[in-house]
C-alpha cells in the first residue's frame, strides 16, 4: 500500500499484511510528520503515483519534454490586425521605458519593467481555465495553460516562472496537484523566492494569510471569486514585492 505524505509528498510503503483494520497513523522518516490513513484504497493503489507512471517517477532523459503552451487569445485578431498591434505595443514598450526611475540605470530593484511581463502557470480544471488566462493575459501576464500534469511539471523545470496557480482538483487522476506541489517544495530557498504560487482553493478563504502560511503557499483565493483573481492577485504580489523590497536590493535583483 503507497501513503502519500501531505506535507513533502514522500511515498511511504506499507506492508498490506500489517495494515491494521482501523484507521491508523504512521510518521514520515522524511519530514517527521504524522500521516493519517483510513486503509487501503483501491484507487489509490491504480494511481499514477502507486503505479509510477507519472512525470515525476518517470526517468526525464528518455522523454521528449511536453511543457505547458503559451496561452494566445486573440492570435487571429492580432494576425489580421499585426501592423496597428504591432506600433501599439512599440509605442508601450518605450513609454515604458522612457517611464522607468533613474534607479533602473543602476541595477537597483524597482517595478517590474512593462516590456518582461509576469509568467503564469495556470494549473486548474478545465472548467476555469480559459476564463483565468483571458483575465491574466488581459493584465499582461504571459500565460501558460497546463491541460495535464506532464506539461504543468515540464513548463515548471524549466525555471523560468514568476507565478504557479493551482487548484487541488487539477488532474485528479495523476494527482496533479501533488505533483505539482512536489515541484516546488523542492526548489531551492534562492529559486523560491522568486515563485509566487497561489492556491485557487473552493472551501478556504481568499488572502488568509495564515492559512497560507500553513499551505506553505503565497497566496489564497477562493473559487467563488475567481473572477476578481487577477486583480487579487496583483494585489498579493505588491505586498510580497514590499515584503522583500531591502531584500532584493541587497541582492540587487528586481521585484516579481
Amino acid at each position: 500500500m503507497i501513503i502519500i505524505c501531505q506535507k513533502c509528498s514522500s511515498k511511504l510503503q506499507v506492508d498490506e499484511t500489517k495494515i491494521p483494520t482501523r484507521p491508523f497513523i504512521i510518521r514520515c522518516p522524511k519530514c517527521n510528520t504524522s500521516v493519517e490513513s483510513g486503509g487501503p484504497s483501491p484507487a489509490l493503489e491504480q494511481s499514477a503515483i502507486a503505479i509510477g507512471n507519472s512525470p515525476s517517477t518517470e526517468h526525464p532523459r528518455f522523454d521528449q519534454p511536453m511543457p505547458a503552451p503559451l496561452f494566445e487569445p486573440q492570435q487571429k485578431d492580432t494576425e489580421a490586425g499585426s501592423g496597428e498591434s504591432a506600433t501599439e505595443r512599440l509605442a508601450e514598450l518605450l513609454t515604458g521605458l522612457l517611464n522607468q526611475p533613474a534607479s533602473v540605470g543602476r541595477g537597483l530593484p524597482n517595478a517590474r519593467r512593462s516590456w518582461d511581463p509576469r509568467k503564469a502557470l495556470v494549473c486548474i480544471p478545465e472548467a476555469s481555465r480559459e476564463s483565468v488566462a483571458r483575465g491574466l493575459a488581459g493584465n499582461g501576464y504571459q500565460v501558460f495553460v497546463a491541460q495535464d500534469t506532464r506539461q504543468a511539471v515540464d513548463r515548471m523545470r524549466e525555471n523560468e516562472l514568476d507565478v504557479v496557480l493551482l487548484d487541488p482538483r487539477f488532474d485528479p487522476a495523476e494527482q496533479g496537484s501533488i505533483f505539482v506541489t512536489r515541484e516546488v517544495n523542492i526548489l531551492r530557498p534562492a529559486q523560491r523566492r522568486r515563485l509566487f504560487f497561489v492556491l485557487l482553493s473552493p472551501s478556504m478563504r481568499t488572502m488568509d494569510a495564515h492559512t497560507a502560511f500553513l499551505s506553505n503557499v503565497n497566496g489564497i483565493i477562493n473559487a467563488n471569486d475567481i473572477d476578481e483573481l487577477p486583480g487579487l492577485l496583483e494585489r498579493r504580489v505588491r505586498e510580497y514585492n514590499e515584503l522583500y523590497k531591502e531584500f532584493n536590493c541587497a541582492l540587487g535583483v528586481s521585484a516579481l
